[in-house]
């Protein structure tokens, strides 16, 4: 599995940080130039030293930031041309981000520049200027007045009659009190009344003459303003006498130095910067230039890293599906990726595990399989060997009833067949029907064999081959091979049992002759002791008496009842032994069964029989008499079983079967049923459950069954 490595982190934390650092260097400079924010503006030689050193990094560091750019540019155009994955969309999306950017960016350009010359032009007007020179005009208006007050009030001082006495007696006291009187009119101010370079007299002195005497005195040679402490004053003087100096200092608003000072550096300020504005203006659209690039930068740099999240795990993808193709299952996805592309390459890497797990499942399934195959060609091989083998004739058909497979038993078996009906050589079946070996006849027995088979799964019965040499009795076994609904063909199983047969018939007549011998002895053996009473009773020569009569009387009963029985017996072993030929024509199944139920009614004592008899069963052929004894034959077997049976019901049903060219008929009874043992023998002659009876009923009606092309079965009920 590949492994990230770290050198690309390392080196995108690098320039992330180169970047953040240009960005805060440059809105550093930016708002110290724009805002004029007076803790970033250098207190010194060493604070202008570090900002000149700061502009020259932000300098070098924007050159190597245009410098990575243009390469990540110039390589991204470069893996364009010779078709690196993700190249295209990497340029699509780069271009289309500074097309996002630069069109809103220089329209903010357009803007921002025509605002700025309007500013500035604003800025230099005349009615600004005006308005500056006007603003200095008044306070220096203010200031004069403030003067010109000062001085007036001095004069006023000067001219007052008793200070002007004091003066000229030197009584300063006087000098005092007139002072006081000017109080409202000094506005806050203060005066002092001086002979010589001494005060004499004062009001509202901030301060001793020795302290504040040498600046006054050297403010009034200047430019007749005053400051003392947070106060600027506007001061005037006028003589009194010859020797004598009034001086009147009135204050002015507060801060008006500072006014002063500040109406002044501004005015200087304008007067520069109205001589440098085409330099202003110049850097102005330098700023917003750099802010431009700044943001084409910016937005460059975004765009080249956004694609980079996405095509990297796209490449990594696109290489991990080259390498899937190529059957390297263990590869995965190493790229770290966020967000829905997180998921993918998850979803991605979740996916080639199970391709790599269901590979090694296939793998795993394909040598079982392999194993699985090899054991089943050493069955088939087995069943091969078995099939060629067995004596038992084996025959393979497809769905169609055509010719599969047959074995080399079935070859042998068919050497005994009438070579007026077959139509194919012994030594090849493989794609033959039924009625080409078997001619018309048999293979049409066949086939409703087959149909049969398809109802019941498995089915039986027995034909007779005629051949050269005589018949060939052979049992033939169907069974239907379905996967659901689909048919996939049918086997059929010969096995020839004409030997069986005979043995078995042979037994049978044996069997027959020591029942039938039984049988007649048993009626017998009361004919002769019943003759020989009457025998006895005649021979006494006298009349016969009532009891003789009676005893005589009883004889001949018991002689007619034995004769009867032995006539049943005979009539019986005829039926069998005959075998008459069914007669068969169109005939309604249910009103078989009427005439038959009809023989028992009223004779039938506490057995209740059930009939369901549907009403769309078609004409069949077939010999109504035959059925109808047969039918009555299994009533009468089935009310014979229900004498022990606490409930006694019989159930007679008509159907027809799913494939609709057969009729079902069920007789069920609530009797207590047989044994499995007997069940297997049941149809055979002498074979009975009942005390009495001679076995051949039922052997009758399979018979029967059989001259109509029918079967005969016993089922749980």
């Amino acid at each position: 599995m590949p492994s990230v490595s770290s050198k690309p982190v390392e080196r995108k934390a690098l320039i992330i940080g180169l970047g953040i650092a240009i960005v805060l260097l440059f809105f550093v400079l930016v708002s110290q130039q724009a805002f004029n924010l007076t803790f970033l503006s250098p207190g010194g030689v060493q604070q202008t030293v570090l900002l000149t050193a700061l502009s020259a990094l932000v300098f070098l560091l924007f050159v190597a930031l245009t410098f990575v750019l243009l390469r990540n540019l110039l390589k991204l155009l470069a893996e364009r041309r010779i078709g690196v994955l993700g190249s295209k969309f990497r340029t699509k999306m780069v271009f289309g981000a500074l097309l996002m950017s630069f069109t809103p960016a220089l329209f903010m350009f357009l803007f921002t520049y025509l605002l700025t010359n309007r500013s500035i032009d604003r800025w230099f007007s005349r009615p600004v200027q005006n308005l500056r020179e006007g603003s200095e005009q008044v306070a220096t208006l203010l200031l004069e007045y403030a003067k010109a007050n000062a001085q007036a009030e001095a004069q006023t001082l000067a001219n007052n009659a008793r200070i002007q006495r004091s003066f000229e007696f030197g009584d300063f006291a006087l000098a005092n009190a007139s002072l006081n009187e000017y109080r409202p009119a000094l506005q806050g101010g203060f005066a002092f009344a001086l002979r010589g370079h001494a005060s004499v007299a004062s009001i509202n002195a901030p301060a001793e003459w020795e302290q504040i005497g040498g600046p006054l005195i050297d403010a009034l040679g200047a430019n007749r303003r005053f400051s003392w402490g947070n106060l600027a004053y506007a001061v005037g003087e006028s003589d009194v006498g010859r020797s004598g100096l009034i001086v009147v200092a009135i204050p002015l608003p507060a801060n008006f130095d500072a006014t002063m000072l500040r109406i002044a550096e501004s005015q200087r300020n304008y007067q520069e910067l109205a001589t440098a504005g085409k330099a202003v203006r110049r850097a102005y659209i330098l700023l917003l230039l750099l802010i431009t690039a700044l943001v084409l930068f910016a937005a460059t740099w975004l765009s080249l890293f956004i694609s980079k999240l996405v095509t990297r795990p796209v490449a990594a993808l696109a290489e991990a599906t080259q390498e899937l193709s190529q059957g390297h299952f263990s590869y995965r996805v190493a790229v770290a990726a966020a967000d829905e592309l997180g998921e993918l390459v998850a979803s991605f890497n979740r996916m080639a595990a199970d391709l790599e797990e269901s590979r090694t499942k296939i793998e795993q399934s394909s040598l079982q399989l392999e194993k699985a195959n090899a054991k089943i060609e050493q069955r088939r091989r087995q069943t091969e060997i078995i099939l060629e083998n067995i004596p038992t004739g084996v025959l393979s058909l497809d769905g169609a009833g055509k010719v599969r497979h047959a074995n080399p038993a079935f070859a042998r078996l068919l050497k005994f067949r009438d070579e007026s009906t077959a139509n194919i050589p012994t030594d090849n079946f493989e794609g033959a029907s039924l009625r080409d070996i078997f001619g018309a006849e048999i293979s049409a027995q066949m086939i409703h064999l087959m149909r049969k088979a398809d109802r019941m799964g498995t089915t039986t019965s027995q034909f007779e081959l005629k051949s050269g040499g005589g018949i060939l009795n052979v049992a033939i076994t169907v069974a239907s091979m379905r996967i659901e609904r689909q048919r996939l063909g049918y086997v059929l199983v010969f096995e020839d049992f004409t030997e069986l047969l005979r043995a078995q018939k042979q037994a049978a007549w044996r069997e027959v002759a020591r029942r039938v011998a039984h049988e007649i002895k048993n009626p017998l053996t009361p004919i002769a002791l019943s003759a020989d009473r009457i025998r006895r009773h005649l021979e006494r020569g006298a009349p016969p008496d009532e009891n003789s009569i009676a005893v005589m009387h009883g004889c001949v009963d018991t002689i007619a009842n034995a004769v009867e029985t032995v006539r049943q017996l005979v009539d019986e072993f005829s039926t069998l032994a005959r075998f008459p030929t069914a007669q068969p024509r169109p005939s309604d199944i249910n009103t078989i069964i009427e005439s038959a139920l009809q023989l028992f009614s009223g004779r039938l004592d506490g057995v209740t029989i059930r009939t369901h008899l549907a009403s769309d069963l078609p004409i069949v052929l077939a010999d109504p008499d035959a059925m109808k004894r047969a039918i009555a034959n299994l009533i009468d077997n089935a009310a014979e079983a229900l004498q022990d049976s606490m409930v006694r019901e019989i159930y007679i049903s008509t159907s027809l079967v799913e494939s609709r060219d057969s009729v079902e008929i069920v007789i069920a009874d609530s009797g207590h049923g047989i044994t499995d043992d007997v069940k297997e023998r049941l149809f055979l002659p002498y074979v009975s459950t009942k005390k009495r009876g001679t076995g051949l009923g039922l052997s009758i009606v399979s018979r029967i069954m059989q001259e109509h092309n029918g079967s005969i079965r016993i089922e749980e009920n």
